[in-house]
Parts: C-alpha cells; structure tokens; sequence
C-alpha cells in the first residue's frame, strides 16, 4: 500500500496540481476540519474536486474523521501550542475514534492525504498516514509530495 500526502499552502496552482499528476495517485482524501474557507483558495472544498476532476481526472473524497477536533486545533494554531502536546492529543484521538476500522484502506491506498499546511513535518497529516501504517501493518509506504 502507499499512501501519499500534500499541503497546498505556499504553493502555486500549477506546481500543486503538476504534484498531483505525476504522483500516480488515484485520489485525493481531504483530512482537513475547515476545507470551506476562503483562505484556501484554489483548495475549497467544491472547487478542489471540480479541478481534480477537470485537471488531473482524480477523485476527490472528505474524511473529517481523519482531521483533529476544533479544540484541538485552535490550542495549537491560535494560542501557540507545543507541538509535542498537538501531536499527543491528536494520537489519542485517532485511537479513541478507532480510525483504523472506521476508514476502508482501499480509499487510503494510492490516495493523496490532503492539508495545508506544505511541509509534513508539523502537520497531521503525516500523523495519520504514520498511525495507519503502523495499525495497518504490512508493506506501507510514506510519501509526501
């Protein structure tokens, strides 16, 4: 199985779609709580699966169950939180939602998890593409584009 990731912050449209396209993913699997806002740009919700339908002919799919709680998100975003703190209560989460039963790994596999953040490195989609693997078991792996 692979599992791919993406942020689309600090990125054109050109090079995020390019992205998109050469990776071989099947579809994107939007993990964001906030996927309506004008912030986002070219990344909205509906007109995100519109441009990857149009674009790069991938489907598009919204697992909130993937995307941290509203609380968890503003301790860390809006009050500067440590991200040793974000990251454990995001793990607890994802154990308590039993997300490994709760989501179909044929949706995860060739699929491109999607945020905003462009490096994976403090973002949860890199922790949730490492908890399923390590739930899942097998031959995963992790790329982040």
């Amino acid at each position: 199985m692979r599992i791919l990731t993406i942020g689309f912050t600090k990125s054109t449209a050109e090079r995020f779609f390019e992205r998109l396209r050469q990776s071989g993913a099947k579809r994107v699997v939007d993990v964001r709580l906030n996927n309506v806002s004008q912030l986002a740009g070219f990344a909205k919700q509906n007109d995100l699966r519109f441009f990857l339908r149009e674009i790069c002919g991938k489907d598009y799919v919204h697992l909130p169950v993937l995307a941290p709680t509203q609380d968890i998100l503003d301790e860390y975003k809006k009050n500067k939180g440590e991200w040793s703190v974000y990251e454990e209560k995001f793990l607890a989460l994802m154990e308590k939602r039993g997300i490994e039963n709760r989501v179909d790994p044929a949706v995860i596999s060739e699929g491109c998890l999607l945020c905003s953040e462009n490096e994976p490195h403090f973002c949860h989609r890199r922790l949730v593409a490492e908890y399923l693997k390590k739930r899942w078991g097998g031959d995963v792996t992790i790329t982040h584009l």
